[in-house]
C-alpha cells in the first residue's frame, strides 16, 4: 500500500509542469464593481444651454448572485449628483428644464406679454409650487409619482444653430427605470416620448400639464378656463366647475387639453385609440382685492395624457389661441372637419358670424395697422349695409300707423269674448288679413334690430376669443379686449342712445311709453356696457353715432316728416283725452 501511495504522489508531482502548459487555467475571482463617473453632455451653442456647469453623474453597474449561485443581470444605476438647468430657445419661446424631475420650470412666450409688460410665462408658478410643473409624470401611485418628479435625472442635450435641441432625461435604480425625450422645432409644438418601468413591468405614467396657465391673474381669467377635447367634427368644452379631479376619461379624442381665454396647453397623441386622459382640478388662493390683500380660492385645471399600456409618444401644443397659428398645426386622424387645432378658438353660438367677422377685421387691420381703427372701418361698412333695412323699418311703421284705426275696430268687435273663446282666433285672422291687404309686415319694424343683434353678440364672442385684440391699443385704450379704464365709451353709449331715441319717430307707440323708453333703455344698456370689452363698446357707440347721422337725414325726407307728423298728432290726441 505504501508503495502505491508513493508512486501516485510521484506521478502528480512530475505531471504538474505539463498540466500548467497544456490545460486551461481557472478563472480569476470577480473584481469589485467599479464606479464610472462622467460629465453629462450639454453642448448646444444657440438652442440649448446648460446652467450651471454640467453636474457629474454616476452610472454604476452592479451584479449579484441568485440563490443557486448563478449571476443575475446587471442593474444600471443612473442618477445625477446635483440639480442643473437646461435652456431650450427659439424665436417663439424660451423653456427652462430642470433635471430634478425632468420638468419645465419656465415656459416663456416671446411674442406675448403679461399684465406688467414682461414676456409671458405660461407656467402658473402659484399653482406649480403646490401641484407640480409641466411635463412631469403623473402616475396612479402617489408615492411613485412623487419619486419620479423629485429625483435627479441624467441629462443629455444635443443640437446646433440650425437644428433645435433634443433633450433626454434618464433615471434608473434597483426598482425603476425612466426615460423621457423632448424634441423641438420652430413651432409651439414639443414632441414627447416617455416610459417608466417599475420592478420589471411597464407602468402608466403620463406627461402632464398640472395646474392652470400663467396668464391667469384675475378671477375672470380663472373662471374662463375649461377642459376641452375634439373628436372629428365634435368639440367638447367642459366648464371648470364640472371637471372632476383625478378622473380618467375613457372617450375618443384627437386632441385634449386645458385652455383659458387666449392660451392653451393641448396634447396630441400619436395613437389616440390607445391614449387615456386624467383630468386634474385643484385649488389655490389668489388676491381678490389688491387694496385689502384679501384672498379668495380659485380652481386651476390640468390634464395628464399618455398610453396606459406602454411607451407614450405624443405632441403637446403650448401657445396662443391665434387662428393662423392653430391652423398650421396638423392633427392627423380628424375627419369631417379641418384636421388642425383651430377648434381651440371658441367663437360661441354666433361663431358662424363671429369667425368671418374676425377674418374680415384681420384683413382690414392688415391695411390700417391698428385694431381700433379697423373696428371703426368695419362698423361703418356694416351700418351702411343695414341702412336699407332701417328705411324699410320706417316705412313698415308708417303703414302700421295708417291701418291702426281699422285694427282697433276689429279688436273692439271681439272685445266681449274671453281670451279662451275660440272666436278670439277669428280676430287674429281678420287682423292678419288686413295687414296682408295693406302690405304691412308684423316684423317689419323689428327687422333691423333683429339683424343687428347677432352682429353685436358676434362681436362680443370675437373680442372674448380673438387673441389679436389682447393688449391692442387705440387712442386712450391700452387693451381693446378689456373694459374702458375711463368709461368714456360706455358713457358715450348712453348719450348716443338718448339722442337716437329722441330723434327716431315712434308712430305706433304710446307717448308715455315712448318717454319711458327714451330714458330707461339707454341707461340700462349703458350700465351693462361698463364691464364689456372696449372693442365692443367702440363698435356699439360708433354704430349709434352713425344711426344718429342716418336718422337726421331721414327725418328730413318726406317719409320722415310724415312719420313725425303722425307721432305729434297721436301725442296731441292723447293730451286731449287726458284732459
Amino acid at each position: 500500500m505504501l508503495l502505491v501511495f508513493a508512486l501516485t504522489f510521484l506521478v502528480i508531482v512530475l505531471f504538474q509542469p505539463i498540466l500548467k502548459k497544456y490545460m486551461p487555467q481557472p478563472a480569476n475571482p470577480p473584481a469589485p464593481a467599479s464606479t464610472q463617473t462622467q460629465a453629462s453632455a450639454a453642448t448646444q451653442p444657440a438652442a440649448a444651454a446648460t446652467e450651471p456647469a454640467p453636474a457629474q453623474t454616476a452610472q454604476v453597474r452592479k451584479s449579484s448572485k441568485s440563490a443557486n449561485g448563478a449571476e443575475a443581470p446587471a442593474v444600471e444605476i443612473k442618477q445625477a449628483s446635483e440639480e442643473k438647468l437646461t435652456v431650450i430657445e427659439n424665436d417663439l419661446y424660451k423653456l427652462i428644464f430642470s433635471n430634478r424631475g425632468g420638468q419645465v420650470k419656465s415656459w416663456v412666450l416671446k411674442k406675448y406679454d403679461d399684465d406688467k409688460g414682461q414676456p409671458l410665462d405660461l407656467v402658473n408658478h402659484s399653482a406649480a409650487n403646490l401641484y407640480g410643473y409641466p411635463l412631469a409624470l403623473w402616475t396612479y401611485d402617489e408615492t411613485l409619482r412623487n419619486k419620479l418628479n423629485t429625483v435627479l435625472y441624467v441629462t443629455q442635450a444635443a443640437g446646433d444653430q440650425q437644428t433645435l435641441a433634443d433633450i433626454t432625461f434618464e433615471y434608473a435604480d434597483a426598482d425603476v427605470a425612466v426615460h423621457k425625450t423632448f424634441r423641438f422645432d420652430h413651432t409651439y409644438v414639443v414632441r414627447v416620448e416617455s416610459s417608466v418601468v417599475w420592478k420589471g413591468g411597464q407602468v402608466a405614467a403620463y406627461p402632464v400639464w398640472p395646474a392652470g396657465l400663467g396668464d391667469e391673474i384675475s378671477l375672470a381669467d380663472y373662471h374662463a378656463a375649461d377642459f376641452e377635447y375634439q373628436y372629428n367634427g365634435n368639440t367638447e368644452r367642459v366648464d371648470i366647475k364640472k371637471v372632476s379631479g383625478g378622473n380618467t376619461l375613457h372617450v375618443p379624442f384627437n386632441w385634449v387639453g386645458v385652455t383659458d381665454g387666449y392660451f392653451a396647453a393641448a396634447f396630441i397623441p400619436d395613437d389616440p385609440q390607445n391614449a387615456a386622459v386624467v383630468t386634474l382640478r385643484n385649488s389655490i388662493n389668489i388676491v381678490k382685492d389688491p387694496k385689502s390683500q384679501e384672498l379668495t380660492p380659485v380652481d386651476v385645471l390640468g390634464a395628464a395624457v399618455g398610453n396606459p399600456k406602454g411607451v407614450t409618444v405624443e405632441r403637446i401644443y403650448v401657445g396662443p389661441k391665434e387662428l393662423r397659428t392653430l391652423e398650421s398645426i396638423p392633427v392627423p386622424g380628424i375627419t369631417g372637419t379641418d384636421p388642425d387645432l383651430r377648434a381651440l378658438v371658441n367663437f360661441g353660438f354666433f361663431g358662424i358670424i363671429a369667425r368671418p367677422l374676425f377674418i374680415w377685421l384681420r384683413w382690414t387691420y392688415g391695411y390700417i395697422g391698428n385694431w381700433g381703427w379697423a373696428i371703426c372701418v368695419q362698423t361703418l361698412i356694416i351700418n351702411l349695409a343695414l341702412l336699407p333695412l332701417r328705411i324699410s323699418s320706417m316705412k313698415s311703421a308708417l303703414k302700421m300707423q295708417k291701418i291702426q284705426p281699422q285694427m282697433n275696430a276689429v279688436k273692439e268687435k271681439y272685445k266681449k269674448y274671453s281670451m279662451r273663446d275660440p272666436r278670439r282666433q277669428e280676430m287674429n285672422t281678420e287682423i292678419g288679413a288686413l295687414m296682408k291687404q295693406e302690405g304691412v309686415s308684423p316684423v317689419g319694424g323689428c327687422l333691423p334690430m333683429v339683424i343687428q343683434m347677432p352682429f353685436l353678440f358676434a362681436y362680443y364672442s370675437m373680442l372674448r376669443s380673438a387673441l389679436d385684440l389682447r393688449h391692442a391699443h387705440w387712442l386712450w385704450i391700452r387693451d381693446l379686449s378689456s373694459h374702458d379704464p375711463y368709461y368714456i365709451l360706455p358713457i358715450g353709449i348712453i348719450i348716443t342712445m338718448l339722442f337716437t331715441q329722441r330723434m327716431t319717430p315712434q308712430a305706433g307707440m304710446d307717448p308715455s311709453q315712448q318717454k319711458m323708453m327714451t330714458f330707461v333703455m339707454p341707461l340700462m344698456m349703458g350700465i351693462i356696457s361698463f364691464n364689456l370689452a372696449a372693442g365692443l363698446c367702440l363698435y356699439w357707440s360708433e354704430g349709434n353715432l352713425i344711426a344718429i347721422a342716418q336718422q337726421y337725414i331721414m327725418n328730413r325726407t318726406s317719409l320722415g316728416r310724415e312719420m313725425r307728423e303722425m307721432a305729434e298728432k297721436r301725442a296731441r290726441k292723447k293730451e286731449k283725452k287726458d284732459k
